[in-house]
């Protein structure tokens, strides 16, 4: 066959074979292989309360892998505790861990230590350029019926609240109103009827221990006092304050810490009381055994109606009362009312009439328990198993 006489026509038609990305069946994209969040999968569902909350829903398998030391959290707002906790037990949330009280210890006890100097050297400076060198204390030996150095004690101590405020945020990663009671806040609806019961039954104690001082122990009224304007002033502004932040350390932080530990609620609450109330009387430095007893006897009260009430209020109201009646008395009759030892002469007495005042306010915050109703236990929602968490509010 000649050049001219090929086949001239169009190219025959071949039927061509499958491409080759129809070679195989088109791969079923991730969204198809697992239900998306809103289509339900096929079979019963269950109820809307059983069903994981959103940060327990098992992650998609196209999503990046999860780095393996990285885990879910709650959304901000979630209740801290699985289940309702004591006061004392409130450190022990979700993310509870022994090394936590011990940081805050750690904590409290050296930024306090720098803040009380700082507030001593302070309040020096400012004496000697109001009063002059004469009115610096005299060794240890503190009249704390002195405006001035009442003041400066007060300042010393006060700093203590923002101290623990600062513990519980930092070691524990909480907020500070855990520190306060039950609710997460200062209750402040059960400071009047406290107060009142303050007032009777403690007021009552400290008005006799002082007529007893007067007439057994042979004391004289020598008050008021020259500053007696500044010392009220003094007394009224700063010494509820002094006796709230000794109660956030010692019935407040220092207790929850040892509760923690000992994880057990009422073993906690006995060892914890005994042993805060020993180290309160401590290191308030009592010349004698009465004056122990008095002050060990009064860290066992607070401890009490901390537990009774769920938080720090009654405890403050019983420390705030009694210190602002004693100091106001000291300053208005004088020398006479002793505002740091029992007196030698009236101390059975008058430890007896302390004792007795005490225990009346303890069981009479008991039982207007059920007047007052405060919170005893912590709200909480159960993060532990999978469904959607109920929460359960405080009681």
């Amino acid at each position: 066959m000649t050049e001219e006489e090929r086949y001239q026509g169009p190219p025959p038609m071949i039927r061509p074979g499958p491409l080759p990305w129809q070679q195989q069946p088109w791969p079923v994209p991730p969204w198809q292989v697992q239900p998306v969040p809103w289509q339900r999968p096929p079979g019963p569902q269950p109820p809307p309360w059983q069903q994981p909350p959103p940060w327990q829903q098992p992650r998609p398998p196209w999503g990046p892998p999860v780095p393996p030391d990285v885990r879910w959290a709650p959304p901000p707002g979630t209740l801290p505790h699985d289940v309702p906790r004591p006061f004392l037990l409130a450190m022990r949330s979700r993310d509870w861990a022994w090394w936590r009280p011990v940081l805050g210890l750690l904590l409290v006890v050296v930024v306090f230590s720098v803040l009380s100097v700082i507030a001593v050297v302070a309040g020096m400076v400012g004496l000697v350029a109001t009063q002059g060198i004469s009115a610096l204390p005299e060794g240890a030996d503190l009249d704390l019926i002195d405006p001035g150095i009442l003041l400066l004690v007060n300042a010393s101590l006060i700093v203590a609240i923002p101290v623990v405020w600062m513990a519980w945020a930092v070691a524990h990663g909480m907020r500070i109103g855990w520190s306060s009671s039950v609710l997460g806040r200062f209750r402040w609806r059960l400071v009047l009827p406290y107060a009142l019961i303050a007032l009777g039954t403690l007021g009552t104690g400290i008005g006799l221990s002082v007529l007893v001082g007067f007439l057994v122990g042979g004391e004289d009224i020598t008050g008021p006092v020259s500053s007696f304007g500044w010392l009220l002033a003094v007394v009224l502004l700063t010494t509820p304050l002094q006796s709230a932040a000794e109660e956030y350390l010692f019935r407040g932080y220092l207790s929850q810490a040892i509760a923690g530990w000992i994880g057990a609620p009422r073993a906690g609450a006995v060892i914890t009381a005994v042993f805060t109330a020993t180290l309160f009387s401590l290191v308030h430095l009592p010349p004698d055994w009465p004056t122990f007893l008095d002050r060990f006897a009064f860290g066992l009260a607070a401890s009490a109606v901390v537990w009774l009430t769920g938080g720090l209020e009654a405890a403050v109201v019983l420390h705030a009362a009694n210190n602002v009646l004693v100091f106001t008395l000291a300053g208005a009759l004088g020398d006479g009312v002793a505002t740091d030892e029992v007196p030698a002469g009236a101390g059975p007495w008058m430890l007896l009439l302390s004792l007795l005042s005490m225990a009346a306010y303890v069981a009479l915050v008991a039982r207007s328990g059920r007047r007052v109703r405060p919170e005893t236990v912590t709200a909480a929602q159960d993060l532990r198993f999978p469904g959607l968490p109920v929460p359960v509010p405080a009681a």
